[in-house]
């Protein structure tokens, strides 16, 4: 019986969510034995389609071929039954579950009346640990060990179930060089007994150390498919950023303040393991961005600055005085707002009108024991025309609000608090392209109204949009701050991936 080249082919694969096309007629293969990289920004659709792989999502169009046979979509048991596994970015192990358990969490070996054999449950893991090279002992408890450990526990239980296909989420983000090692090794013996590898990473450098193939996204599209050694890698960066839906906006930056004009100093804020000693200002009026790959230390530092998380060391000033604060609590009450990323989960009471979740920070501050209602309302109701909240009466509750308008509802929360320094912490994320447009403006508003505005984005042609200044972070250190023409989406995209034109790889 013979076997078709690719053993995996999506045909015009969509998924829509409000708003948002995160894949738009997307063709993919990988062929039998090949190590092929899933490449893109942030948001380019490389997670939708490995979901998708993994049965964890179902397209809304498309079909999928996989081994010869043809299906509309997986259900996750489905696609671990046909030898499909996935190592996500982050681990999903169970801390408290020893390293043997942890890799037969699901198909632990039984005696008779379904008693675990937990002998021959260690005897395995022990087995395939040495096949795999890892020195890792399997009765250790997950929670002792180090990330580089449970990383490598994560891959070699994708080795536990017969396994054909091989998705690998940005999987050296936590490994070391030895680690690293491991895993390349690991991939490159297994390729030539015919194991298929779909390889997710921001590193391309990794891209042209271990893959065959390489396929950019952008904005839920296939841009393109190249072989490794035909292509450099300044070509696949040109692929990655393309042409733009965020030019739908572009700020008028000749507002912006002079130099020389910074009130607001993030000062030396370190965090071990997460934030490296990092400093910068933001002027009064400015709207200074936060780049970086998903894990480079940008929201740990919002929280840090915030107060939200302890610092080992860390000031902050504004106008020349020391405003760090001790905690969130101290935080507002010195004119600090925080736009958290999970608007839903942290921003907002889903189930709690407008008024009630657009005052309830200015409350916190005020003094008087009585809440003064006549003025909490008239107070929304003005925030409320300004932002311009589409809501029937702001005693509407906010889980029947649209995305965007959730989002005016959490900008307006920190207005009324009389915030002069805003964080924003992805602001257009789960909106359609009219709110973000929207969004953008209320920001550019707000930084005429002279607020200092530090704006967190994983969107690099938002952040060449909106932002003055740009700080690219990378492995939790600011490694640059780009101003002026050197705010492009190029040049934010080189730092944050640390690649520059003059390092090509063919």
């Amino acid at each position: 019986m013979g076997r078709y080249e690719n053993i995996l082919t999506t045909t015009k694969l969509c998924k829509n969510y409000p708003g948002v096309r995160a894949l738009d007629s997307v063709d993919f293969d990988l062929r039998y034995g090949e190590v092929h990289a899933l490449v893109g920004q942030n948001g380019a659709g490389k997670s939708t389609l490995i979901e998708i792989i993994a049965g964890s999502i179902h397209p809304d169009s498309g079909s999928i071929s996989f081994d010869k046979d043809s299906y509309v979509s997986f259900d996750p048991w489905q696609s671990i039954a046909l030898g499909i596994q996935t190592v996500h970015q982050e681990n999903q192990l169970v801390e408290e579950l020893t390293v043997a358990e942890n890799m037969y969490l699901y198909d632990l070996p039984t005696r008779k009346g379904g008693i675990v054999h937990y002998g021959d449950c260690i005897q395995r893991a022990s087995q395939l640990m040495k096949d795999l090279g890892m020195d890792i002992k399997p009765e250790k408890r997950v929670a002792n060990l180090s990330f580089v450990k449970k990383k490598l526990i994560s891959i070699a239980k994708a080795f536990t179930r017969p396994l054909k296909l091989l998705i690998l989420d940005e999987p050296t983000a936590s490994l070391d060089g030895h680690g690293k090692d491991i895993l390349f090794r690991v991939i490159k013996e297994h390729k030539v007994r015919g194991l298929s590898v779909i390889y997710i990473s921001h590193n391309l450098y990794e891209i042209f150390e271990i893959c065959d193939r390489v396929t950019v996204l952008k904005d839920g599209k296939k841009v393109a498919t190249h072989k490794v050694k035909d292509v450099s890698m300044r070509d696949v960066v040109r692929n990655m950023i393309g042409s733009s839906q965020s030019t739908l906006y572009r700020r008028d930056k000749g507002v912006s303040p002079p130099p020389g004009t910074e009130v607001l100093e993030v000062e030396k804020y370190s965090r071990k393991d997460v934030v490296h000693n990092v400093s910068f200002q933001v002027r009064k009026g400015e709207i200074f961005g936060l780049a970086g790959l998903v894990g480079s230390g940008r929201t740990e530092l919002a929280r840090l600055i915030f107060g939200l998380d302890p610092k080992d060391s860390g000031r902050l000033l504004y106008n020349g005085q020391e405003i760090t604060p001790k905690n969130s609590y101290d935080a507002i009450r010195k004119g600090i707002g925080y736009l958290t990323e999970d608007r839903k989960g942290d921003g907002l009471l889903l189930s709690r009108p407008v008024v009630e979740n657009a005052s309830l920070v200015a409350l916190a501050k005020d003094k008087n024991v009585f809440l003064p209602l006549p003025r909490e309302r008239r107070d929304v109701n003005t925030i409320s025309k300004q932002l311009n909240i589409k809501t029937p009466t702001i005693e509407q509750l906010v889980i029947n609000l649209s995305g965007g308008n959730q989002q005016k509802v959490v900008i307006a929360k920190w207005l009324l608090a009389a915030s002069e320094i805003l964080i924003i912490d992805e602001p257009t994320v789960g909106v359609d392209v009219g709110a973000k447009v929207e969004i953008y403006r209320m920001i550019d508003e707000l930084a005429r109204q002279r607020k200092s505005i530090i704006m967190i984005s994983s969107d690099n042609p938002e952040l060449e949009a909106v932002c003055d200044r740009v700080g690219v972070m990378r492995n939790g250190e600011l490694v640059t701050v780009l101003e002026g023409d050197e705010v492009t989406e190029e040049n934010i995209l080189h730092h944050t991936i640390g690649v520059f034109d003059e390092m090509e790889v063919k």
